[in-house]
């Protein structure tokens, strides 16, 4: 690579990997912090056959995970297929340095770390994984099925303190500025943009929404995302909507590489205030119905009277209420998944718990 002052410096690739299963904010967090130990960021996905016979069925076919994680801000190359044990050749088949992964343990169905070559070539590399949230997690919201499961946890696991893995077990998830800051690239629109707003719940953000918005902002040069809040979302959609709270919502929504802004927690009326404020030039809805506001509005009046709204159709037609269905048409398998996880996860760690006590002891 050259540089400015006309020197020059290799290339640091890095290589990351996973399922990606309901990629969620924790997995974007995860990929922003392996960009930022290198130059491009390569991240390798595990197919459903692989996932299927080490963890238990993925929620996402291999398909949508690989379109997903195209999507996210901060990943160069996807490499589809990868491989579910990471291996030196796969490094070096992709110019990659080294591999990164969060401080949590991917194991086999034989229980062997999946990581354990690239760490004993020393070509691995650790960031923090984001408390509050694992996929593990999500499944676990939807098969509770209540309104309140973001305040009460996921599941029997997620509450049982006892018996609860440190790595996927379900804890708080808690917002910080800081947070919101490192996933915003903090651009402004340039006085020339073409200013695109849409609105909408964007809940257990899926494929459905990324084709939505990769749509929509081709009929602009900055596109805004207004958030609906909590209530507002369990309003029009009831049940136990949103699965996600506002704040993991947000990030969702940020990491997403069609995005430029978020309004945290939007007006569900697109108002004439709004417009004027954002300088919005065109508002966009997919295809879903569009509930009306109270007292019976439509909540799209004024961009419509202003002559800036536009119907659009991103030819995705899967919904938030299609992956939950996903889950509860296999709860079974996904329960004993969830609890299959969590046990194997809690021996590794205890017996690392017993290596350490020994070493300090001897």
């Amino acid at each position: 690579m050259e540089h400015v002052n006309g020197s020059t410096e290799k290339e640091v690739r890095v290589w990351g990997d996973g399922c990606y299963d309901m990629v969620h904010f924790g997995h974007a967090n995860s990929l922003r912090q392996a960009k930022a130990l290198g130059h491009k960021l390569i991240v390798g996905i595990h197919n459903d056959a692989d996932i299927t016979k080490n963890k238990g069925p993925p929620v996402f076919t291999q398909e949508e995970r690989y379109k997903m994680v195209r999507g996210i801000k901060w990943v160069d190359e996807v490499v589809e297929d990868a491989p579910y044990v990471t291996t030196l050749e796969t490094l070096d088949k992709h110019n990659c340095d080294f591999c990164v992964h969060g401080d949590d343990i991917t194991l086999t169905a034989e229980g062997v770390d999946t990581y354990h070559l690239v760490k004993k070539a020393n070509r691995y590399k650790e960031v923090s994984r984001t408390a509050g949230v694992s996929t593990t997690d999500l499944v676990g919201r939807m098969l509770l099925m209540t309104r309140n499961h973001f305040k009460q946890g996921s599941s029997k696991l997620g509450q049982d303190h006892s018996a609860r893995s440190p790595w996927t077990g379900c804890s708080q998830f808690l917002p910080t500025t800081q947070k919101i800051i490192q996933f915003s690239d903090g651009k402004p629109p340039k006085p020339t943009d073409k200013i695109v707003y849409v609105a909408g719940a964007f809940d257990l953000f899926h494929v459905g929404h990324l084709d939505f918005l990769e749509k929509a902002k081709t009929y602009g040069d900055y596109l805004i995302v207004g958030l609906h809040t909590d209530p507002v979302v369990n309003e029009y959609k009831g049940g136990n909507y949103p699965i996600m709270n506002l704040h993991e919502r947000v990030l969702s929504v940020l990491a997403c590489k069609y995005v430029n802004e978020v309004v945290i927690g939007a007006p569900y009326s697109v108002t004439k205030d709004l417009m004027e404020h954002f300088s919005v030039d065109v508002v966009c809805h997919g295809q879903t119905p569009i509930a009306t506001d109270v007292g019976n509005i439509d909540p799209y009046a004024v961009p419509k009277q202003m002559g800036k709204f536009m119907l659009i159709d991103s030819g995705n037609t899967i919904t938030t209420e299609d992956i939950v269905e996903r889950i509860i048409r296999h709860r079974l398998e996904y329960e004993a998944r969830n609890t299959k996880k969590e046990k194997k996860e809690i021996e590794v760690y205890e017996a690392m718990q017993r290596v350490k006590l020994a070493e300090k002891s001897g």
